[in-house]
Protein backbone atom coordinates (compact mmCIF):
# COMPACT_ATOMS: atom_id res chain seq x y z
CA UNK A 1 0.00 0.00 0.00
CA UNK A 2 1.45 3.39 -0.92
CA UNK A 3 2.16 6.19 1.51
CA UNK A 4 -0.26 8.37 -0.42
CA UNK A 5 -3.21 6.00 -0.04
CA UNK A 6 -2.88 4.61 3.47
CA UNK A 7 -4.81 6.13 6.33
CA UNK A 8 -2.73 8.17 8.81
CA UNK A 9 -1.38 6.38 11.86
CA UNK A 10 -2.74 7.65 15.20
CA UNK A 11 -0.80 10.63 16.51
CA UNK A 12 1.39 9.67 19.49
CA UNK A 13 0.59 11.77 22.56
CA UNK A 14 4.20 12.90 22.82
CA UNK A 15 3.90 14.83 19.58
CA UNK A 16 1.07 16.90 21.02
CA UNK A 17 2.86 17.67 24.24
CA UNK A 18 5.10 20.09 22.36
CA UNK A 19 8.16 20.80 24.47
CA UNK A 20 6.92 18.69 27.42
CA UNK A 21 8.27 15.55 25.78
CA UNK A 22 7.98 12.15 27.40
CA UNK A 23 11.19 10.49 28.60
CA UNK A 24 11.24 6.89 27.44
CA UNK A 25 13.99 4.49 26.53
CA UNK A 26 11.73 1.49 26.02
CA UNK A 27 12.28 -1.24 28.59
CA UNK A 28 12.19 -3.88 25.87
CA UNK A 29 15.16 -2.24 24.15
CA UNK A 30 17.06 -2.32 27.42
CA UNK A 31 16.54 -6.08 27.49
CA UNK A 32 17.55 -6.46 23.87
CA UNK A 33 14.05 -7.26 22.70
CA UNK A 34 12.23 -5.44 19.88
CA UNK A 35 10.21 -2.50 21.10
CA UNK A 36 7.06 -1.18 19.47
CA UNK A 37 6.28 1.85 21.66
CA UNK A 38 6.29 5.36 20.17
CA UNK A 39 7.14 7.56 23.16
CA UNK A 40 9.48 10.49 22.59
CA UNK A 41 12.88 9.51 24.04
CA UNK A 42 13.98 12.75 25.76
CA UNK A 43 12.77 14.39 28.94
CA UNK A 44 12.51 18.19 29.06
CA UNK A 45 16.07 18.69 30.28
CA UNK A 46 17.54 16.61 27.48
CA UNK A 47 15.26 18.18 24.90
CA UNK A 48 16.27 21.68 25.97
CA UNK A 49 19.98 20.83 25.86
CA UNK A 50 20.07 19.13 22.46
CA UNK A 51 18.05 21.88 20.82
CA UNK A 52 20.08 24.64 22.50
CA UNK A 53 23.29 23.11 21.21
CA UNK A 54 21.87 22.98 17.69
CA UNK A 55 20.70 26.60 17.83
CA UNK A 56 24.05 27.80 19.12
CA UNK A 57 25.87 25.79 16.46
CA UNK A 58 23.82 27.64 13.84
CA UNK A 59 24.29 31.09 15.43
CA UNK A 60 20.53 31.43 15.79
CA UNK A 61 20.81 33.94 18.65
CA UNK A 62 23.02 36.23 16.56
CA UNK A 63 21.32 35.94 13.18
CA UNK A 64 22.80 39.04 11.60
CA UNK A 65 20.75 38.83 8.41
CA UNK A 66 17.43 38.62 10.21
CA UNK A 67 18.36 41.27 12.78
CA UNK A 68 19.33 43.63 9.93
CA UNK A 69 16.24 43.11 7.80
CA UNK A 70 13.31 42.29 10.13
CA UNK A 71 11.91 44.77 12.66
CA UNK A 72 12.02 43.45 16.24
CA UNK A 73 8.29 43.94 16.84
CA UNK A 74 7.17 42.23 13.63
CA UNK A 75 4.94 39.19 14.09
CA UNK A 76 4.34 36.48 11.53
CA UNK A 77 2.43 33.29 10.91
CA UNK A 78 3.70 30.33 8.99
CA UNK A 79 3.44 26.60 8.52
CA UNK A 80 5.86 23.76 8.07
CA UNK A 81 4.54 21.95 5.01
CA UNK A 82 5.47 18.60 3.51
CA UNK A 83 6.57 18.81 -0.13
CA UNK A 84 6.24 15.05 -0.62
CA UNK A 85 4.43 12.02 0.76
CA UNK A 86 5.95 10.68 3.95
CA UNK A 87 5.72 10.08 7.68
CA UNK A 88 6.30 12.87 10.19
CA UNK A 89 8.79 12.68 13.06
CA UNK A 90 10.51 15.30 15.20
CA UNK A 91 7.68 17.70 16.06
CA UNK A 92 8.77 18.17 19.73
CA UNK A 93 12.27 19.18 18.59
CA UNK A 94 10.95 21.70 16.07
CA UNK A 95 8.61 23.33 18.57
CA UNK A 96 11.38 23.50 21.15
CA UNK A 97 13.67 25.22 18.63
CA UNK A 98 11.14 27.95 17.90
CA UNK A 99 10.21 28.37 21.57
CA UNK A 100 13.80 28.82 22.68
CA UNK A 101 14.09 31.82 20.37
CA UNK A 102 10.54 33.06 21.08
CA UNK A 103 9.11 31.74 24.38
CA UNK A 104 5.70 33.22 23.47
CA UNK A 105 5.44 31.32 20.22
CA UNK A 106 2.10 29.59 19.71
CA UNK A 107 2.32 26.25 17.84
CA UNK A 108 -0.48 24.14 16.42
CA UNK A 109 0.27 20.57 15.43
CA UNK A 110 -1.63 19.56 12.31
CA UNK A 111 0.19 16.25 11.72
CA UNK A 112 1.81 14.72 14.79
CA UNK A 113 4.73 12.33 14.89
CA UNK A 114 3.78 9.07 13.19
CA UNK A 115 1.25 10.72 10.88
CA UNK A 116 1.35 10.02 7.16
CA UNK A 117 1.14 13.11 5.00
CA UNK A 118 0.65 13.88 1.31
CA UNK A 119 2.42 16.57 -0.73
CA UNK A 120 1.29 20.03 0.36
CA UNK A 121 -0.02 18.86 3.74
CA UNK A 122 0.51 21.29 6.65
CA UNK A 123 2.41 19.72 9.52
CA UNK A 124 3.02 22.46 12.09
CA UNK A 125 1.41 25.93 12.20
CA UNK A 126 3.34 28.67 14.02
CA UNK A 127 2.46 32.16 15.28
CA UNK A 128 5.17 34.34 16.81
CA UNK A 129 7.89 36.91 16.26
CA UNK A 130 9.08 36.95 12.66
CA UNK A 131 12.72 37.06 13.73
CA UNK A 132 12.32 33.91 15.82
CA UNK A 133 10.62 31.99 13.04
CA UNK A 134 13.41 32.86 10.63
CA UNK A 135 16.29 32.27 13.04
CA UNK A 136 15.07 28.87 14.27
CA UNK A 137 13.77 27.67 10.90
CA UNK A 138 16.83 25.74 9.73
CA UNK A 139 17.43 23.94 13.04
CA UNK A 140 13.77 22.93 13.29
CA UNK A 141 13.74 21.67 9.71
CA UNK A 142 17.06 19.84 10.10
CA UNK A 143 15.67 17.83 13.00
CA UNK A 144 12.37 17.12 11.29
CA UNK A 145 13.69 16.35 7.81
CA UNK A 146 16.22 13.83 9.10
CA UNK A 147 13.84 12.05 11.46
CA UNK A 148 10.89 12.17 9.06
CA UNK A 149 13.10 10.68 6.37
CA UNK A 150 13.86 7.71 8.63
CA UNK A 151 10.19 7.31 9.55
CA UNK A 152 9.21 7.47 5.89
CA UNK A 153 11.71 4.86 4.73
CA UNK A 154 10.73 2.60 7.63
CA UNK A 155 7.06 2.88 6.65
CA UNK A 156 7.91 1.76 3.12
CA UNK A 157 9.58 -1.38 4.44
CA UNK A 158 6.70 -2.03 6.83
CA UNK A 159 4.21 -1.65 3.98
CA UNK A 160 6.26 -4.01 1.81
CA UNK A 161 5.97 -6.90 4.31
CA UNK A 162 2.42 -6.24 5.47
CA UNK A 163 0.46 -9.44 6.05
CA UNK A 164 3.49 -11.70 6.41
CA UNK A 165 3.93 -11.46 10.18
CA UNK A 166 7.55 -10.29 9.85
CA UNK A 167 8.66 -7.25 11.84
CA UNK A 168 11.00 -4.59 10.46
CA UNK A 169 13.83 -3.78 12.88
CA UNK A 170 16.55 -1.16 12.92
CA UNK A 171 20.22 -1.68 13.83
CA UNK A 172 22.98 0.19 15.68
CA UNK A 173 24.01 1.88 12.43
CA UNK A 174 22.96 5.29 13.70
CA UNK A 175 24.43 8.79 13.72
CA UNK A 176 26.63 9.20 16.83
CA UNK A 177 24.68 11.12 19.46
CA UNK A 178 21.38 10.66 17.62
CA UNK A 179 20.66 7.00 18.36
CA UNK A 180 17.62 7.46 20.58
CA UNK A 181 16.13 10.01 18.19
CA UNK A 182 16.72 7.87 15.12
CA UNK A 183 15.35 4.75 16.76
CA UNK A 184 12.33 6.81 17.83
CA UNK A 185 11.84 7.79 14.19
CA UNK A 186 11.89 4.11 13.22
CA UNK A 187 9.03 3.52 15.67
CA UNK A 188 7.13 6.47 14.21
CA UNK A 189 7.36 4.72 10.85
CA UNK A 190 5.89 1.50 12.23
CA UNK A 191 9.17 -0.36 12.73
CA UNK A 192 10.50 -1.77 15.98
CA UNK A 193 13.82 -1.33 17.73
CA UNK A 194 16.53 -3.94 17.97
CA UNK A 195 18.92 -3.69 20.93
CA UNK A 196 19.62 -0.12 22.00
CA UNK A 197 23.35 -0.61 22.63
CA UNK A 198 26.10 -3.15 23.26
CA UNK A 199 25.26 -3.41 26.95
CA UNK A 200 21.60 -4.30 26.48
CA UNK A 201 21.80 -7.67 24.71
CA UNK A 202 24.10 -10.44 23.51
CA UNK A 203 24.68 -10.70 19.77
CA UNK A 204 27.48 -13.12 18.91
CA UNK A 205 28.77 -12.27 15.43
CA UNK A 206 31.38 -13.76 13.12
CA UNK A 207 34.33 -11.96 14.70
CA UNK A 208 33.24 -13.03 18.17
CA UNK A 209 33.10 -16.63 16.96
CA UNK A 210 36.54 -16.26 15.39
CA UNK A 211 37.86 -15.31 18.84
CA UNK A 212 36.73 -18.72 20.19
CA UNK A 213 37.84 -20.69 17.13
CA UNK A 214 34.29 -20.96 15.83
CA UNK A 215 32.96 -22.77 18.90
CA UNK A 216 29.35 -21.60 19.03
CA UNK A 217 28.53 -23.52 22.20
CA UNK A 218 31.48 -22.01 24.05
CA UNK A 219 30.49 -18.50 23.00
CA UNK A 220 26.86 -18.98 24.05
CA UNK A 221 27.81 -20.54 27.39
CA UNK A 222 30.20 -17.72 28.21
CA UNK A 223 27.53 -15.18 27.31
CA UNK A 224 25.06 -16.88 29.65
CA UNK A 225 27.60 -16.69 32.48
CA UNK A 226 28.31 -12.98 32.00
CA UNK A 227 25.01 -11.44 30.91
CA UNK A 228 22.27 -10.48 33.34
CA UNK A 229 19.64 -13.18 33.99
CA UNK A 230 16.91 -13.12 31.37
CA UNK A 231 19.09 -11.56 28.67
CA UNK A 232 18.39 -13.19 25.35
CA UNK A 233 21.35 -14.51 23.39
CA UNK A 234 21.51 -14.19 19.63
CA UNK A 235 23.99 -15.86 17.26
CA UNK A 236 24.80 -14.67 13.74
CA UNK A 237 24.88 -17.60 11.29
CA UNK A 238 25.74 -17.63 7.60
CA UNK A 239 25.18 -21.36 6.93
CA UNK A 240 22.96 -24.21 8.11
CA UNK A 241 25.69 -25.88 10.17
CA UNK A 242 26.07 -22.76 12.30
CA UNK A 243 22.31 -22.59 12.77
CA UNK A 244 22.30 -26.19 13.99
CA UNK A 245 25.14 -25.39 16.40
CA UNK A 246 23.36 -22.28 17.70
CA UNK A 247 20.16 -24.24 18.33
CA UNK A 248 22.06 -27.02 20.07
CA UNK A 249 23.71 -24.41 22.30
CA UNK A 250 20.32 -22.99 23.27
CA UNK A 251 20.46 -19.64 21.47
CA UNK A 252 17.26 -17.62 21.84
CA UNK A 253 17.59 -15.85 18.49
CA UNK A 254 19.30 -16.98 15.29
CA UNK A 255 20.38 -14.35 12.80
CA UNK A 256 20.34 -15.60 9.21
CA UNK A 257 23.05 -13.45 7.71
CA UNK A 258 23.31 -12.84 3.95
CA UNK A 259 21.60 -16.11 3.10
CA UNK A 260 19.67 -16.78 -0.08
CA UNK A 261 15.91 -16.96 0.17
CA UNK A 262 16.01 -20.75 -0.21
CA UNK A 263 18.67 -21.12 2.48
CA UNK A 264 16.71 -18.84 4.74
CA UNK A 265 13.47 -20.79 4.26
CA UNK A 266 15.26 -24.01 5.17
CA UNK A 267 16.77 -22.50 8.32
CA UNK A 268 13.49 -20.89 9.38
CA UNK A 269 11.87 -24.33 9.26
CA UNK A 270 14.75 -25.72 11.31
CA UNK A 271 14.34 -23.04 13.98
CA UNK A 272 10.56 -23.10 14.19
CA UNK A 273 9.44 -23.50 17.78
CA UNK A 274 13.06 -23.46 18.99
CA UNK A 275 14.35 -19.93 18.37
CA UNK A 276 13.34 -16.56 16.97
CA UNK A 277 14.73 -15.98 13.49
CA UNK A 278 16.15 -12.72 12.17
CA UNK A 279 17.13 -12.01 8.56
CA UNK A 280 19.96 -9.57 8.05
CA UNK A 281 22.40 -8.38 5.44
CA UNK A 282 21.77 -6.50 2.21
CA UNK A 283 18.02 -6.23 2.68
CA UNK A 284 16.44 -3.89 0.12
CA UNK A 285 12.93 -2.68 -0.61
CA UNK A 286 12.79 -4.86 -3.72
CA UNK A 287 13.85 -7.99 -1.81
CA UNK A 288 12.27 -7.57 1.61
CA UNK A 289 8.91 -9.12 0.66
CA UNK A 290 10.49 -12.36 -0.55
CA UNK A 291 12.56 -12.49 2.64
CA UNK A 292 9.47 -11.99 4.78
CA UNK A 293 7.64 -14.78 2.96
CA UNK A 294 10.23 -17.31 4.15
CA UNK A 295 8.50 -17.10 7.54
CA UNK A 296 11.31 -15.25 9.30
CA UNK A 297 10.25 -13.39 12.46
CA UNK A 298 12.40 -10.27 12.20
CA UNK A 299 14.10 -8.45 9.36
CA UNK A 300 16.79 -5.95 10.39
CA UNK A 301 17.57 -3.14 7.96
CA UNK A 302 20.60 -0.93 8.53
CA UNK A 303 19.50 1.39 5.73
CA UNK A 304 16.62 2.69 7.85
CA UNK A 305 19.03 4.87 9.79
CA UNK A 306 22.22 5.04 7.75
CA UNK A 307 20.77 5.73 4.30
CA UNK A 308 17.34 7.31 4.68
CA UNK A 309 16.92 10.42 2.49
CA UNK A 310 15.57 13.51 4.22
CA UNK A 311 11.87 14.21 3.83
CA UNK A 312 11.35 17.46 1.93
CA UNK A 313 9.74 19.89 4.38
CA UNK A 314 9.62 23.67 4.20
CA UNK A 315 8.44 26.67 6.21
CA UNK A 316 5.95 28.84 4.33
CA UNK A 317 5.01 32.27 5.67
CA UNK A 318 1.48 33.56 5.18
Amino acid sequence: MSLESESPRPDPSAARRTSRAVHAIPEASRRGEPDEGVLFPFDQRELTAVVRQALEEDGAFADVTTIATVLSHRHARGAIVSREAGVVAGIPLAIEAFKQVDPRLVPRVDAGDGSRVVPGAPVLFLTGHARALLSAERVALNFMQRLSGIATLTARYVDAVRGTGAKILDTRKTTPGWRRLEKYAVRCGGGVNHRMDLASAVLIKDNHLAAVDGDVALAVNRAREIAAPGTRVEVECDRRAQVEAALAAGADIVMLDNMTVDEMRDCVALCKGRAVTEASGGVRLDTVRAIAETGVDWISVGALTHSAPALDLGLDFE
